[in-house]
C-alpha cells in the first residue's frame, strides 16, 4: 500500500506544478471584436433600360479575420459623384437573415448577393452623358460598417423602346428578320442609336449575339441556322454614348419570335445542259453534262428523258452525286430530250432544268447531231471540273457556260 500511495503524491504534485507554471504565462489582452463584416471587392453592375442590376459576394469574414456571427443588412448606395467617400443616403438595401444557418450547413459556400435598382426618368434625362456610381455597404447588428465595397459606374443616357414590329420568316435562303426603326434621341449630338440582334435555342439558354446594326435598309438575313432546328429571336436598342471609348446601354428586349427551320425550299434548277452521243464503232449512247449546283445541302441529281409526243421520264435509279451521267439505253434513229434537277438532303426536288435533244443516227457509220468536226466524246475530268473530251481530227480548247470542252487530235 505504501509505494502505491507515494506513485500517488508524485503524480498530482506534477499536475499541480504544469498548472500553476500555466497560470504565470500572462498574454497579451484581446480586445473584444467588432464584428464589422469585412466590405465585398466583387460588386459589378449590368445596365438593361432603366434597371440596373447588382451582384457581389456576401462577406463571411470580419476586418479582424473572424467569422460574422450576427451580420447586420447592407446599404445600396448610389451618387453622381465618380467616387464616393461614404454611402450618404442609400437607395434600397437588403437582409442576410439566412447567412448563419446557411453558413453552418455549408461551411464553404459563397453567398451571392443581389439587387435591382431603377433609374428614375428625370436623373437620366437631366444627365444623359454622365455615370452614375454605386457601392454597397455591409452593417453589422448594431448598424456599424468598415466602409464601402468597390465602386461601379454606370453611363445614365436614357434607352429607347424595342421595335414595335420585329418579326421572323423563314425563306429559302434564311431567316429573314424585319422591324421598323423607332425614332432616335434627338438633341444630343454626344448619343446614338444602334440595333443588337439576339438569337437561342431552347435546349440552349445561352444567347448568342448576331450582330449590332444601324437602322438598316433592308432586312436582316440570318445564315448561321440549321435546318429543323427551332430558333428565339429579340432585338434591343442600344444606345451609345461618346466617340472613340464610347458606353453602350442595351434597352429594354422585344418579344420574342419563335421560327422553326422547316426546309420546305428546294435546291436551285440546274444550267448548262449538255447532250452529246457517242457510238461508232461501239454500242450508242448519250453523254450528259450540266454545271454543278452550289447548294450546301445538295444530296445530287435525277435525269430525266423523254421522246417526242411523250412526258419526260427519270431514268436513274439512285441519286447522281455529280453532275454527269451516260444513258446507254437509246435506239438509232431516234430523238431523245434531257433534264436535269437537283435534290437536297431532305429530299426537297429543285424544277428540271432546260432540255437539251439529241438525235442517235440511223447508221452506225452515220454521225449524230453533235457538231461537226469530232466525233467521239468521253466525260473526263479537268481542274476539278468534270467536263467532257471530244476526240476527233481537230485539237481546240473552249469554254461554255462555265464547262471546258477540250478537243484533242485522234488519228
Amino acid at each position: 500500500m505504501r509505494p502505491t500511495r507515494q506513485l500517488l503524491s508524485l503524480i498530482a504534485a506534477g499536475v499541480l506544478i504544469c498548472f500553476l507554471a500555466g497560470c504565470a504565462s500572462i498574454g497579451p489582452p484581446v480586445p473584444p471584436s467588432l464584428e464589422l463584416p469585412k466590405p465585398p471587392n466583387d460588386l459589378r453592375a449590368v445596365r438593361k433600360g432603366e434597371r440596373v442590376y447588382l451582384f457581389w459576394t456576401f462577406p463571411t469574414q470580419t476586418i479582424d479575420r473572424q467569422n460574422v456571427r450576427h451580420p447586420g443588412p447592407t446599404n445600396i448606395c448610389r451618387s453622381l459623384e465618380p467616387a464616393m467617400s461614404e454611402c450618404g443616403t442609400p437607395v434600397g438595401s437588403i437582409s442576410v437573415d439566412t447567412l448563419p444557418l446557411l453558413r453552418r450547413q455549408h461551411a464553404n459556400l459563397k453567398l451571392q448577393a443581389e439587387y435591382t435598382d431603377t433609374l428614375p426618368a428625370d436623373l437620366q434625362q437631366q444627365n444623359p452623358t454622365r455615370t452614375i456610381t454605386y457601392a454597397v455597404e455591409p452593417l453589422n447588428s448594431s448598424g456599424r460598417s468598415a466602409g464601402l465595397s468597390n465602386q461601379v459606374r454606370v453611363p445614365l443616357a436614357p434607352t429607347l423602346p424595342p421595335p414595335a414590329d420585329f418579326k421572323a420568316e423563314v425563306t429559302a435562303t434564311g431567316i429573314v428578320l424585319t422591324w421598323t426603326c423607332v425614332q432616335p434621341t434627338k438633341g444630343f449630338p454626344d448619343i446614338s442609336d444602334r440595333y443588337r440582334i439576339y438569337r437561342r435555342t431552347p435546349d440552349k439558354p445561352t444567347d448568342l449575339r448576331l450582330g449590332d446594326v444601324d437602322c438598316p435598309a433592308t432586312p436582316f438575313e440570318d445564315h448561321t441556322f440549321e435546318w429543323q432546328k427551332s430558333y428565339e429571336y429579340r432585338i434591343t436598342v442600344l444606345t451609345v454614348v461618346g466617340g472613340e471609348n464610347s458606353s453602350v446601354v442595351e434597352g429594354e428586349d422585344s418579344p420574342e419570335q419563335n421560327v422553326f427551320a422547316n426546309d420546305v425550299y428546294p435546291p436551285g434548277v440546274p444550267s448548262g445542259l449538255q447532250a452529246v452521243f457517242s457510238g461508232p464503232g461501239q454500242p450508242p449512247f448519250v453523254d450528259l453534262l450540266w454545271a454543278s449546283d452550289t447548294d450546301a445541302d445538295l444530296a445530287g441529281y435525277n435525269v430525266y428523258r423523254r421522246e417526242e409526243g411523250s412526258q419526260p421520264e427519270k431514268i436513274n435509279t439512285q441519286l447522281v452525286k455529280t453532275p454527269a451521267y451516260r444513258d446507254d439505253k437509246v435506239a438509232r434513229g431516234k430523238t431523245y430530250w434531257y433534264s436535269v434537277s437537283a435534290v437536297d438532303l431532305r429530299g426537297n426536288e429543285s424544277a428540271r432544268s432546260a432540255e437539251a435533244s439529241e438525235q442517235i443516227p440511223q447508221s452506225p457509220s452515220t454521225k449524230g447531231g453533235a457538231p461537226s468536226g469530232p466525233d467521239r466524246w468521253v466525260p473526263r475530268r479537268i481542274e476539278g471540273e468534270t467536263s467532257l473530251w471530244r476526240a476527233g481530227r481537230t485539237g481546240a480548247a473552249s469554254r461554255t457556260n462555265s464547262v471546258v470542252l477540250l478537243y484533242v487530235r485522234c488519228d
